[in-house]
């Protein structure tokens, strides 16, 4: 199989501008993940804390139901 300089050198840019279109895919990829954390982080806070058991008497003792 003979393989011309010219072919060889193509294919190796090619192969290049496809690294470097990935890694632009990847640094946007990374860069929305970072996005979707904190977003999730802001609703995990923003979550109210449950009431807490009653410490005395009959009810919400032992079970502690919220609607």
């Amino acid at each position: 199989m003979d393989v011309s300089p010219a072919a060889m050198v193509n294919a190796t840019v090619q192969m290049q501008q496809a690294q470097s279109i990935q890694q632009g895919q990847i640094a946007v990829f990374k860069k929305t993940m970072d996005i979707a954390e904190s977003s999730v982080a802001q609703l995990i806070q923003s979550i109210p804390q449950p009431p807490a058991l009653a410490t005395s008497g009959n009810l919400g003792t032992k079970l502690n139901v919220y609607a």
